[in-house]
């Protein structure tokens, strides 16, 4: 599945996504007016939150079949905001990490991410910002095939993706960051020479000699593209103890296939059962048309050849949470 149809079906999720952001924050400023209001807290505000997830199966002797199972979900989030008259400048970490055993397979990694984020922005009116930010998705450790142990994946930096823009942030309230730049970098570091030479994740692949033999070390490990980038952050509260949260980034290279739309979309609702346990939905939908994923042509379970596919990850958890 690609993208290239054009802008007019994401022009259309976006009017949509913006219109329905719109509606619920003209409703959440009719009822809730003094917590929507733009920040205007000067100086320092931080916090974050900190949630461990743990769930586990054991069987013996169960007739229907099935298969003990045990998996652990550490996801930490941290925030620094300061304000100094027209000036704020924002930074964020998102990290996550999961491990699974099942029966008696060795412990695997269920879930990978450490995200890092910047934002310099300067108001000029009461809703509007120059803003400059960068953004850093990576993960902490190698990821092995399933099907391979020994076949690496990816690892630290392997890839790295960063986002470097200037452009203007749409601010009306707490709740709702528009950020659009017509002058965005996109670089994607690929620090390990076998996967920059297999053309991982959209770098150039190694060189090939007269009879067809991989060159290796001739891989490319840094790509850059130059395109518009849109950022849309959007949260708050459904009901009580129910929070809605959602983020969409979208980049159209200008020098390469613009109407191949990179889009990374998370979306977040979470429970507060009580101070300490808390529940959580995360959908995560991407797609980049530069990078190839495993393909299973024939449905035996096994991939057999690699290609363009909407990427799709959801994760439930329930279990503790600290926050500070």
């Amino acid at each position: 599945m690609t993208l290239s149809t054009g802008y007019a079906t994401w022009a259309r999720l976006l009017l949509l996504l913006l219109l329905s952001c719109a509606a619920a924050t003209a409703r959440a400023q009719t009822s809730e007016s003094s917590a929507a209001a733009p920040d205007t807290v000067q100086g320092w505000k931080r916090g974050g939150v900190g949630t461990l997830n743990f769930s586990q199966v054991s069987l013996s002797n169960w007739a229907p079949g099935g298969q003990s199972s045990l998996s652990l979900l550490g996801i930490g989030n941290a925030f620094l905001h300061y304000r100094r008259g027209d000036n704020t400048f924002d930074t964020s970490l998102d990290v996550v990490y999961g491990s699974l055993k099942a029966g008696k397979a060795k412990i695997r990694k269920s879930d990978d991410r450490l995200e890092f984020n910047a934002k310099y922005g300067r108001q000029f009116t009461r809703v509007l910002y120059y803003a400059a930010q960068a953004n850093v998705k990576t993960q902490l450790t190698p990821t092995y095939a399933v099907e391979n142990p020994d076949s690496l994946l990816s690892r630290f930096f392997a890839p790295a993706f960063i986002l470097a823009s200037i452009g203007i942030d749409y601010k009306p309230n707490d709740q709702l960051s528009v950020f659009l730049s017509p002058i965005t970098g996109k670089f994607t570091v690929v620090a390990d020479q076998t996967l920059a030479d297999a053309g991982a994740f959209g770098v150039e692949p190694a060189e090939r000699n007269a009879a067809g033999q991989l060159l290796r070390g001739t891989g490319q490990q840094f790509r850059q593209e130059l395109g518009a980038y849109l950022n849309v952050k959007y949260r708050r509260p459904v009901w009580q103890n129910v929070t809605f949260q959602s983020k969409l980034d979208l980049f159209s290279n200008y020098l390469h296939n613009p109407d191949n739309v990179d889009v990374n979309w998370e979306t977040l609702v979470s429970f507060k059962v009580n101070k300490f346990i808390s529940s959580s939905i995360t959908t995560t939908v991407v797609y980049d048309d530069d990078v190839l994923v495993p393909v299973d042509q024939n449905e035996d379970g096994v991939p057999d050849s690699r290609g363009r596919r909407i990427q799709f990850k959801e994760t439930l958890g329930i279990g503790l949470t600290y926050r500070f």
